[in-house]
C-alpha cells in the first residue's frame, strides 16, 4: 500500500487552520492537480521532489500530490540560509521544485522545473531545465528527511511506504487497546493538532498518523502558547502532541491557565524530563506521556498504551513507554538497541548500515534502561555521556536534579574537556529567578547527586540553543564552554 492511499478515506473536514477549513474533497482534487502537473513535467517513478512549503493545507495536498504521481517527497525548510539550500539541492538532485509563488525567486539559479502552489490551486512555471543525473528510489520509498545535525553533517534519511505504515498500525494498535487499528469507534475523532513544521518529519509524520486514524489535522502556522490554548478550545481536544520546548512555552506563559478538556500529551521529538512533567500536570491537570522513536526508523518504536496510561501515567512520568506491538527493543552497554521488521530485513538506507548489526538490531546511539514492568527510560545520547575519569555520568540523571530546583526553568548538562580528568560537566541553565547563584546550584546538586556528578560549573543562558525538533544542541554550549 501507498500512503497515498490515506486519501480516499478523508472526514469530511480533513485540514483545520485557524482562518479556513479544508474538506477531504479539495484536498484530494488538489493533490490530483499537482500528480497531473508533475508527470507533465518529466517525473518518473522513483525520482525526488523538493518542496518549500508552508504550513497549510496546499501543503499537505502537496505531499500527496507527489506520491500520486510516483515521486519521493523532500521537504526543505524555508528558514534555510541560501548556502544550506544550495547544499541540499546538490545532495538530492531533485527533477522538480514545489515551492509558494514568493518563493519562487529562490530556484531561479537551479535550472529545474518548478510548481507553484497557493490556495490549493497550481501552476507548472515555464522552464527548459532538466536535472542533471537525478537521483532514483525504488517504489517504495516514500519520502527523504534530512537528520536533525545534532550529531553530524544533516543525512538524507529515505523513509519506505510500507514502513512509515507499518510503525503507525502498530503505534494505532497500541493506544487502542483492544481495538483493531482501523476501529473508529462510536464517536468522531478528535482532530490531531500538529504543532511542528511541515518541513520537518515529526510533523509530516502526525498528518499521516491522524489521516490513517481516520481524523482531521489542526495546523498552526506558528506556535504560540495563547493560540494553542484556543485551539484545544476550540476543538475540544482531550489529547494531543507537543515537543518539549512548545510544552515549555505553555508551561511558563503566564497567560495560559486553562487547558480543558485537555487529558494527556504526548511528548515527540525528544523525551520530556519526569520534573517538568509533574509541573505540567500541577499546573494544568494534563499527564504528559514521552514517546520514542527515530527518523532512521520511520516512526514510533516505543509508546504508551491507553491502559498504560491508566495504571501507570501518574507514577512513571517521565518513562518513554513499553515497545511497540512486535518491535523489539533492549539494552546494550548502557545503549538502546531496536529491531523492527524493516530492519530484520536489512532494508535501510547504506548510510546507515554501519549502525546496523548483522541480525538486524539498530544502534540508535541513544542511553536508556528498563525498569521491572518493562518501562523504557532515556538517559540522553551516547555523544553525549561524560566519562570523569573513568566514571560515567549522564547528563539526563543530573539535569533531573537541576530542573527540580526553584527558579529553574531548563537545564543542560555536557562534557568539558579536563587535563586531569579528561571531561567534566558543566552546566547549562535557563532561569526564572535572578537571585539564583551559582553556588546555590552546586549546592544544591552536592546534596542530590554522588560527588563525580555534581557539575564543575554552572552557566546562566537566556534559552537553551534548539534545533527545528526541538532538541538541545548540545555542542553549541560546549562551544560557549571553550569561549
Amino acid at each position: 500500500m501507498s500512503l497515498a492511499e490515506l486519501l480516499d478515506d478523508l472526514p469530511d473536514i480533513a485540514v483545520h487552520t485557524v482562518d479556513a477549513d479544508v474538506s477531504g474533497l479539495n484536498l484530494a482534487a488538489s493533490a490530483q492537480q499537482l500528480g497531473t502537473l508533475l508527470a507533465e513535467s518529466g517525473l518518473m517513478t522513483g525520482q525526488v521532489v523538493a518542496a518549500m512549503l508552508p504550513n497549510d493545507a496546499t501543503t499537505i495536498a502537496a505531499l500527496f500530490g507527489t506520491w500520486r504521481a510516483g515521486g519521493v517527497y523532500t521537504p526543505l525548510n524555508p528558514r534555510a540560509a541560501d548556502a544550506e539550500l544550495v547544499s541540499q539541492l546538490q545532495t538530492l538532485r531533485p527533477v522538480a521544485v514545489i515551492t509558494t509563488p514568493d518563493l519562487a525567486q529562490r530556484f531561479s539559479a537551479f535550472d529545474l522545473p518548478v510548481v507553484t502552489g497557493a490556495s490549493l490551486r497550481w501552476t507548472l512555471m515555464p522552464s527548459s531545465g532538466r536535472a542533471a543525473d537525478p537521483r532514483q528510489y525504488d517504489a517504495d520509498v516514500a519520502l527523504l528527511q534530512f537528520t536533525s545535525g545534532t550529531t553530524g553533517p544533516p543525512k538524507p534519511v529515505p523513509l519506505r511506504h510500507a514502513t512509515v505504515l507499518d510503525l503507525i498500525d502498530r503505534l494505532l494498535t497500541k493506544l487502542r487497546g483492544a481495538k483493531s487499528s482501523s476501529a473508529k469507534g462510536n464517536r468522531p475523532p478528535m482532530p490531531n493538532l500538529v504543532p511542528l513544521s511541515l518541513s520537518l518529519w515529526a510533523g509530516i509524520y502526525q498528518v499521516l498518523f491522524a489521516f490513517r486514524a481516520g481524523s482531521g489535522v489542526v495546523l498552526m502556522d506558528r506556535f504560540s502558547p495563547m493560540d494553542f490554548a484556543e485551539l484545544v478550545k476550540r476543538h475540544q481536544l482531550r489529547s494531543t502532541v507537543l515537543p518539549p520546548a512548545a510544552l515549555t512555552m505553555v508551561l511558563h506563559d503566564d497567560s495560559v491557565t486553562d487547558l480543558t478538556p485537555l487529558k494527556i500529551v504526548r511528548s515527540i521529538t525528544a523525551p520530556l524530563s519526569p520534573v517538568q512533567a509533574a509541573r505540567f500536570r500541577d499546573k494544568f491537570g494534563v499527564i504528559v506521556l514521552n514517546s520514542y522513536g527515530q527518523t532512521e526508523l520511520g516512526g514510533e518504536v516505543v509508546g504508551w498504551s491507553a491502559a498504560d496510561a491508566r495504571e501507570w501515567g501518574e507514577t512513571k512520568l517521565g518513562s518513554v513507554g513499553r515497545p511497540l506491538p512486535g518491535i523489539d527493543v533492549t539494552i546494550v552497554d548502557d545503549e538502546v538497541m531496536v529491531r523492527t521488521p524493516t530492519t530484520a530485513a536489512r532494508k535501510i538506507d547504506a548510510a546507515f548500515l554501519d549502525r546496523l548489526t548483522d541480525d538486524g538490531w539498530f544502534h540508535t546511539g541513544d542511553l536508556g534502561w528498563f525498569d521491572h514492568d518493562g518501562f523504557l527510560w532515556l538517559d540522553g545520547r551516547v555523544s553525549d555521556m561524560i566519562n570523569r575519569g573513568g566514571l560515567k555520568v549522564f547528563p539526563g540523571t543530573v539535569e533531573d536534579v537541576l530542573l527540580a530546583a526553584d527558579g529553574v526553568r531548563e537545564a543542560a548538562v555536557v562534557g568539558v574537556p579536563d587535563e586531569r580528568l579528561g571531561e567534566v560537566p558543566w552546566a547549562f541553565v535557563a532561569s526564572s529567578d535572578d537571585g539564583l547563584t551559582e553556588d546555590r546550584l552546586i549546592t544544591w546538586c552536592r546534596e542530590r547527586l554522588t560527588p563525580y556528578r555534581v557539575p564543575v560549573r554552572v552557566v546562566f543562558v537566556d534559552r537553551l540553543p534548539r534545533n527545528d525538533v526541538g532538541k538541545v544542541v548540545k555542542r553549541q554550549l560546549a562551544d560557549l564552554a571553550d569561549a
